[in-house]
């Protein structure tokens, strides 16, 4: 990951310090209705029931569209609002063009997105939209399983 910031977390998190664990990217935009009414809560509620595990949910704010009202500032306020409590990493903006940098990275369509990754570091998934929480948490389940 990319990132020019980090908001809920003292130091930056990397995905190579995180083998060993199974992590989930949640990427989202502020300004994202399907972000703001299902995916995010479902981001908070899967980073609370799987906290005793070896899993690390991080978000990811990819801003690829409506750059100017969206910035740290304004993040900050939405994490504050909406209590979000994993860690965030903004993602860096392109040089060229509107898609951020991880975005580009992993392929993402949009927000929301899911990418989860398995112990040994391989994406095991990468979602765009909302998946059911049943359907994410058996997959998280099935990944701390292995």
């Amino acid at each position: 990951m990319t990132a020019s910031s980090w908001l809920n977390t003292e130091e930056p998190l990397r995905l190579e310090v995180l083998r060993g664990k199974v992590v989930m990217l949640h990427a989202f935009q502020m300004l994202c209705p399907a972000c703001v009414t299902r995916a995010t809560p479902q981001a908070s509620a899967v980073a609370e029931c799987f906290a005793a595990d070896d899993f690390q949910l991080i978000g990811l704010h990819t801003v690829f569209e409506h750059h100017r009202v969206m910035d740290v500032d304004a993040l900050r306020v939405y994490v504050a609002e909406f209590r979000v409590p994993f860690p965030i990493a903004i993602d860096q903006p392109a040089e060229n063009g509107p898609v951020p940098v991880t975005m580009a990275k992993l392929g993402l369509q949009g927000t929301p997105s899911t990418v989860l990754v398995d112990r040994a570091g391989n994406i095991s998934l990468s979602h765009f939209g909302v998946l059911s929480d049943m359907q994410l948490g058996a997959m998280v389940g099935q990944l701390l399983a292995m």
